[in-house]
């Protein structure tokens, strides 16, 4: 459940921060609030759609080996979780930047209605279908009921608007910039800890050695307990780790951190020397 939870809670604080500046930039324009929900209602519907194709992939190859598929969706998902990671590192304030222009823009008459439409149904078609994808990984490395899953998934969705509703109407002092920083950490450490999960499945298939059995905390802290769960889910924590699996979770902190220290570092350069010409 705290996996989804911090899961939708980005994707959606993302979406929402997307809305939110772009009613704030077109505010006083007549039925703009008509064409943002309808955009935010397609982008739904794109989401879903995305959803149950996902399914029906999953019914029609579950015959090559369930242990190659959950492979498959979680390294796909670690993937995705890296880009998304070190793409928000570098292109943040590009995204703020184009949804204050678009707003702007239909106010003062330089774009149609629709342009909000399509701004919000985008950011949250992408951001929902994200959801689906992740969430779908999140699955098959951990399990969990349906009911914990709709729990977190209401959570998640829940915080992520608060908070994005509390910056459009201007109530929120923490800047983005920390908000984000944390939980792109956090969503690094739940890809690594998917890498491990998912080297794990190739290691039931015979496709990995084990590269040895590393420790047993079982005695100090079961996966089974609360707290045990809550790390399994958050951080992919493994009470009997194989050496394949460590190797995987750590090429993933390193391979992922550097790369939005990289591009976050690289992006704050072309911030300064632009800042003189403005």
């Amino acid at each position: 459940m705290l996996a989804v939870a911090v899961i939708v809670f980005r994707e959606v604080l993302e979406a929402a921060l997307v809305v939110g500046i772009v009613l704030a930039a077109s505010r006083g324009v007549p039925q703009r609030g008509k064409w943002v929900a309808g955009g935010i209602g397609c982008g739904a519907l794109i989401a879903l759609i995305v959803a149950a194709f996902t399914s029906e992939i999953a019914g029609a190859i579950n015959g090559i080996g369930q242990e190659l598929f959950n492979a498959a969706i979680l390294f796909t998902a670690v993937l995705m979780l890296g880009w998304h990671n070190v793409w928000m590192s570098r292109h943040a304030k590009d995204h703020v930047v184009e949804a204050t222009r678009v707003g702007h823009e239909v106010l003062a008459g330089a774009r149609p209605l629709y342009a909000l439409a399509v701004v919000c149904g985008a950011a949250v078609a992408r951001e929902g279908s994200e959801i689906v994808l992740f969430v779908y990984g999140i699955v098959a490395a951990q399990g969990g009921s349906a009911m914990s899953l709709l729990t977190g998934g209401v959570v998640g969705m829940g915080a992520g608007i608060a908070i994005g509703a509390a910056l459009y109407f201007g109530l929120l002092t923490i800047p983005m910039r920390h908000l984000f920083t944390v939980t792109s950490w956090l969503i690094l450490l739940l890809a690594a800890g998917m890498a491990s999960q998912g080297a794990a499945f190739l290691l039931q298939a015979d496709l990995l050695p084990p590269l040895g059995n590393l420790w047993d905390t079982s005695a100090i802290l079961s996966e089974k307990s609360i707290v045990g769960q809550a790390l399994h889910a958050l951080i992919g924590y493994v009470a009997r780790p194989t050496g394949i699996q460590l190797v995987f979770y750590l090429s993933t902190v390193v391979l992922i951190g550097v790369l939005m220290r990289l591009f976050g570092r690289a992006s704050s350069a072309a911030g300064s020397r632009a800042a003189p010409a403005e």
